[in-house]
């Protein structure tokens, strides 16, 4: 009998949560209780909710199938199109309304950061952005929050734009006053020589008439360190990952020409989607091109723990109060637009997760 051929490696050991049979997911958020919190923004499918919790082997909208039908009532106080949940660790999940269906330019008032009370399932507050901050271009993409600045913390929130200039918007949750960093700056715009290619083939825009352009995202994953005071960042289209200070970004004396030689490089570790850090200072993220999740550590070395024909675009991640890492696979480059016009997605997408052994990093002291 032949032995059998050399295959690729695959190892992690991975658990399947969630199942999902209707629209695609983006977001994913485990909160200090353990309850699991679910986006899918409106790019195309039939999205009935764009916000859910996972409640048993069902998905409820959350908080109530009234408030995410967007498009018939107050668009401020109701979800539109949510690209991110992000639950804080201190009793509220985050909601960024992207307010941009299809990527279409954000509905004036509707783009928005909503907090969301996890005890009364209602919704507390709503931050909502002046025209200068979220432009004609912007994709509000992610969130990471730190409460020990500030007299109610500061949000920082990834522009995604495929269009516009990529940017940190920062938010004063005291007062809602929000103001662009690095704006269109190299480190938050698109790599112009990254050539992305995800099971074996390049990923560009391929459209129905036959026409082509290069896949184009700015900056999209954020993490925050266990102490709040580094921000990394990375663009959707590029390999590179880059921090900077915190404080820096908060301080509007330094203008953006100077704040970008305060950006830290960390070098290649993969193109990804979405990152996290845990409570020990690790940093993990995704590499869509190889299947693959990587580790960071704080001093920079890099590792994969997980390679697996399943991880189809790792998107968002989330760490549990049980040290699972979870994360979002959702076949994103297998989408309609990537294909001239043909939906190459299978059914179902899926929520996996991996033991981390590391709690996820605090906002709060």
């Amino acid at each position: 009998m032949k032995p059998m051929l050399p295959m690729e490696k695959y190892f992690g050991k991975l658990e399947l949560v969630y199942e999902f049979y209707g629209a695609m997911p983006t977001g994913v958020s485990v909160s200090e209780t353990g309850r699991i919190f679910i986006c899918f923004p409106k790019w195309g499918d039939d999205v009935k909710f764009t916000v859910a919790e996972i409640v048993g082997d069902t998905l409820e909208p959350y908080p109530s199938l009234k408030t995410n039908l967007g498009s018939q009532g107050n668009s401020t106080m109701s979800f539109i199109s949510v690209q991110s949940v992000v639950a804080d660790g201190r009793g509220t999940l985050w909601v960024l309304d992207t307010a941009a269906p299809n990527f279409s330019v954000p509905i004036i008032g509707g783009a928005k950061l909503v907090a969301v009370d996890l005890k009364t399932n209602t919704l507390r507050k709503v931050y909502t952005f002046t025209e200068d901050v979220v432009l004609p271009t912007t994709y509000l993409n992610d969130v990471r929050f730190d409460f020990r600045v500030g007299k109610a913390g500061y949000a920082y929130i990834t522009d995604s734009s495929s269009k516009g200039p990529g940017a940190i918007i920062v938010v004063n949750l005291e007062n809602g006053d929000a103001f662009r960093r690095l704006n269109g700056v190299n480190s938050t715009s698109p790599d112009p020589y990254f050539l992305p290619k995800v099971e074996g083939e390049i990923l560009m825009n391929r459209n129905k008439d036959g026409s082509t352009s290069p896949f184009r995202l700015a900056s999209d994953g954020i993490a925050i360190s266990p102490d709040g005071k580094v921000l990394f960042y990375c663009p959707l289209s590029s390999r590179h990952l880059y921090s900077i200070s915190t404080e820096a970004l908060r301080d509007r004396t330094i203008p953006d020409t100077d704040l970008r030689y305060q950006v830290e490089y960390w070098g290649e570790k993969g193109a990804s989607d979405g990152m996290i850090t845990g409570a020990k200072g690790n940093l993990y993220a995704g590499d869509y091109e190889n299947n693959s999740i990587r580790k960071i550590l704080p001093n920079g070395i890099m590792e994969t723990i997980a390679h697996d024909p399943r991880i189809l675009w790792p998107d968002t991640f989330s760490i549990g109060p049980d040290q699972y890492l979870y994360v979002i696979v959702n076949q994103l480059h297998r989408q309609a637009r990537f294909h001239y016009g043909k939906d190459l997605r299978q059914k179902p997408y899926s929520l996996l997760r991996m033991k981390i052994d590391e709690f996820p990093a605090p906002t709060f002291s």
